[in-house]
């Protein structure tokens, strides 16, 4: 077991349709504890940076166009293998793939509109966290 911290981000669709609350309540029943909450706007520098390994992909600007077409949140989830599990409580990237039960399965629309982001290792939930928090808003209890 590992004790970890990951980077969730409320994608737009998450925000608009008010399903900040229901996922996070799952997340939070599953016995992961916030450590970071904060609501923003991501502009294309940041998204780039995010996405570098698809951004010379053609369908990149309609992933710049939708994260940034409303706010995100940006969740610092800590917990035992939150990663995974984190993973597992979401289901498949593509939402029509996902199981009914998963985040994806029960809200989300497609490979795009599928709630959350979440990071896939420690490695890149370290950077993510850092992209997204600033020094002192992750707190440690």
């Amino acid at each position: 077991m590992s004790h970890e911290t990951t980077l969730i981000l409320f994608k737009p669709d998450a925000v608009e349709k008010k399903l900040v609350g229901p996922v996070l309540a799952r997340f939070q029943a599953a016995g992961f504890q916030i450590r970071g909450i904060k609501m923003m706007r991501l502009g294309e520098g940041v998204l780039r940076e995010h996405y570098s390994h698809i951004a010379d992909k053609p369908f990149f600007p309609d992933i710049v166009a939708f994260m940034s077409k409303s706010p995100v949140v940006a969740l610092a989830l800590e917990g035992e293998n939150v990663i995974a599990q984190v993973r597992d409580l979401l289901g498949p990237t593509n939402s029509k793939a996902a199981p009914a039960g998963t985040i994806r399965g029960d809200f989300g629309e497609d490979m795009m509109v599928n709630v959350c982001h979440a990071s896939d290792s420690p490695e890149a939930a370290a950077a993510e966290l850092k992209r997204f928090f600033n020094d002192g808003e992750v707190f440690s209890f």
